[in-house]
């Protein structure tokens, strides 16, 4: 059995369908290498490696706000050196992860690295791999907060309000498919929360 650390008073637990079936998906394996982009959880690892696994955990957020990827242009517009992010972040072999934990970054990431990210986590997963992605609905509103996510079981998750980050945008389904068109399979699950669950396989 795998013991994680009980929701603390500033955490919710949330039923999840996209992580039940990614966990169903996974069942099974052993030895895995799973990528997690989100802020680091000493919960994920532990639970992900009491299971037997690997993880490797980089906090992609929190990289893409480092001023020195912001560029400007002689006019004074701020854009974002997403090639530049990517050559310093992220740097797998290709086909290096069985499955990858994206959680609701795209919706807080500058829109010149959301593209670009998805297609390196398409080349840096194995035919077959998972990836599980949430997407805010828009209902959700600009000030949705921002909040980590705490693996407790296959289809359960612990909640925890991190810095008030704003939403970038609002995905539609059809963006949804474009971004993932490297992927061989796509699955929605609408949540109560204003969250759209996405799994998809390579």
């Amino acid at each position: 059995a795998v013991l994680v650390e009980q929701p603390q008073a500033s955490q919710s637990l949330r039923r999840s369908s996209g992580l039940a079936e990614f966990s169903r998906l996974l069942q099974g394996q052993e030895s895995l290498s799973f990528l997690d982009l989100g802020s680091t959880s000493p919960q994920n690892i532990a639970y992900l490696t009491g299971l037997g696994h690997r993880v490797n955990n980089e906090d992609v957020l929190l990289s893409s706000l480092a001023p020195e990827y912001v560029d400007c242009s002689e006019k004074g517009k701020k854009t974002f050196a997403a090639d530049k992010f990517l050559t310093e972040n992220l740097r797998y072999t290709d086909q290096q992860f069985d499955a990858v934990l994206c959680w609701d970054i795209p919706d807080y990431l500058p829109e010149p690295l959301v593209k670009p990210l998805m297609e390196r986590l398409s080349h840096v997963l194995k035919p077959g791999g998972a990836l599980l992605a949430f997407f805010h609905t828009r209902d959700a509103g600009p000030d949705a907060p921002f909040f980590r996510y705490h693996i407790c079981t296959t289809d359960e998750m612990a909640l925890q309000r991190g810095p008030q980050f704003p939403l970038q945008r609002i995905y539609q389904n059809r963006h949804i498919e474009q971004l993932f068109k490297d992927f061989t399979n796509l699955k929605f699950f609408l949540a109560r929360d204003n969250v759209r669950e996405v799994l998809v396989t390579r």
